[in-house]
């Protein structure tokens, strides 16, 4: 199940009256995006470092800054090397907010771990990791709408290693062998349970090469689950 840290905060009337409203902003040498005020980001992401839900490891260790414009980052980013408790490595280490760590921990160990045993009879080791955090629009358009990846909130999964050397690629798998077939769309399938956003290639061709994972509110109540 998707987990959510909320907490209780007090908004102003001039913050209401904008929410919803886009504003677009950028520079001559920066990106060029859309911002919507998204007041949960902040509470959401002190309510995870309050919780304890992460700490630092071997394998999550902190970083003092992500670089990029100040409407990017995350308020205390993390370095995250590995999941479930360093047995599989996510290659190269991805730049992620607090409560995204969590979601792919549980998504590895209950879902991919057991389908990589179940189709190929061998141990995951490995995550390929196409992108985490860039400061730039949804699908790197000008003008559009501010991406997921802009606040650390997202990971693009570009394919899966087993312990015997194998690479399962979303690309070449998605229509690939039967035990390939299988395995992608039991892990995409699965990841609907632990993220609010859940792309892969049969949602478009930007999507044909990788899974996008996010934790983005959707809906009225911010609990709406996309997954495509």
């Amino acid at each position: 199940m998707v987990s959510r840290f909320r907490l209780s905060v007090f908004v102003p009337a001039a913050v209401l009256m904008l929410s919803g409203l886009g504003l677009l902003w950028g520079c001559a040498t920066g990106p060029n995006f859309v911002v919507k005020d998204d007041p949960w980001r902040s509470p959401e992401e002190r309510a995870c470092l309050a919780s304890g839900a992460v700490r630092e490891t071997a394998f999550v260790r902190p970083r003092s800054a992500l670089g990029g414009p100040s409407v990017c980052g995350a308020e205390s980013p993390f370095e995250m090397s590995a999941a479930d408790n360093g047995r599989v490595e996510l290659r190269p280490p991805a730049s992620l907010r607090c409560p995204m760590i969590p979601q792919i921990d549980s998504w590895v160990r209950d879902v991919v771990e057991p389908a990589a045993r179940r189709h190929f009879r061998q141990e995951l080791v490995g995550l390929t990791v196409l992108a985490s955090y860039s400061c730039r629009a949804m699908n790197s358009v000008d003008g559009a709408t501010i991406s997921e990846h802009a606040y650390a909130n997202a990971i693009d999964i570009g394919g899966f290693v087993l312990a015997d050397g194998r690479s399962i690629s979303v690309q070449r798998g998605w229509g690939g062998s039967e035990g390939e077939q299988a395995f992608l769309r039991s892990v995409h399938n699965g990841a609907c349970q632990y993220f609010m956003t859940v792309l892969g290639p049969n949602y478009n061709s930007l999507h044909a090469d990788h899974f996008h994972l996010d934790l983005a509110h959707h809906g009225l109540t911010g609990l709406k689950n996309i997954c495509k």
